[in-house]
């Protein structure tokens, strides 16, 4: 068994060096995408936070359903941290949200805490 499971990261090795930097941050993303993160999203107006979502696995581009291209919005599920704790509280829960490329000030990052 241990041989097996050398053998396979001796392969993804090769495989890793041999990819382009571009290919390699794909590979990361689609692994960063399937592992989770613990995402903050927050929204501000001017130099307000006005919003804030908290324990986000991902924010996924919308794509079209008939041509494939990729819409003008993302979209995710979030906590709403309605008291802007960066905790959830009792009551606040996960809601479904959508961002629109059109005049949106946020930033997305990884929870520090």
């Amino acid at each position: 068994m241990k041989f097996a499971s050398m053998i396979l990261m001796c392969f993804a090795a090769i495989v890793a060096v041999g990819c382009t930097k571009e290919q390699q941050n794909k590979i990361s993303r689609s692994v960063q995408n399937w592992t989770g993160t613990n995402g903050v999203l927050e929204f501000y107006a001017g130099d307000k936070l006005v919003r804030r979502f908290i324990a986000i696995d991902k924010i996924t581009t919308a794509m079209g359903t008939d041509d494939g291209a990729p819409r003008s919005y993302r979209y995710g599920y979030g906590v709403l941290d309605e008291n802007l704790n960066m905790r959830v509280d009792p009551g606040e829960k996960k809601v479904y949200f959508e961002i629109s490329d059109f005049g949106s000030n946020y930033i997305f990052f990884e929870n520090p805490h």
